[in-house]
């Protein structure tokens, strides 16, 4: 009987060292804003990376990953996880306007994880994209929008359901 206590007191003694650890370690690792960028680039900026990595760097999104597209210009597309600072997901939105020669296509939130961006991505077809004109973009980058208004206006324009078309047309 008083093994078994002992026993039971230290394998509640060990359980809460190892939570306290968890809570310690949880409170120094800093959450970064953008977790990653996926960018799609015309292959003019191959040789050009170093100076586009350092752009996005500069805009506060040092995780940034680049493929290149193999002919042509890629989709001109953003998709911005809900998560994403308004002031982030206005700098994606620049860097894709200088890099991608504009922004016609929104991707809705719900296709990716919460602080995560991706610029031009041809991974997605024409039942998920949300076309959208210039005065409509403009919105979005207005800079007085918070992040709560911007995921709402954002949402907004990319939670309509789409009619189908093209093969998904019945």
């Amino acid at each position: 009987m008083g093994c078994s206590r002992f026993l039971h007191v230290v394998m509640m003694a060990m359980c809460v060292g190892v939570m306290g650890v968890h809570a310690v370690a949880a409170e120094v690792v800093a959450v970064p804003p953008v977790s990653r960028v996926e960018v799609v680039l015309a292959r003019e900026y191959k040789n050009q990376i170093a100076t586009v990595t350092e752009e996005f760097v500069q805009a506060g999104m040092p995780n940034v990953h680049f493929q290149f597209f193999r002919q042509g210009q890629p989709p001109q597309n953003i998709g911005l996880g809900r998560d994403v600072p308004a002031d982030k997901a206005r700098e994606a939105i620049r860097l894709a306007l200088k890099y991608n020669l504009g922004v016609g296509i929104l991707l809705p939130e719900r296709l990716f994880p919460p602080r995560f961006v991706t610029i031009a991505s041809s991974n997605y077809d024409d039942t998920v994209e949300y076309p959208i004109d210039q005065a409509t973009l403009a919105q979005l980058q207005n800079e007085t929008l918070t992040t709560e208004e911007f995921h709402r206006l954002y949402h907004g324009l990319t939670s309509v359901p789409l009619p189908p078309k093209g093969r998904y047309n019945p």
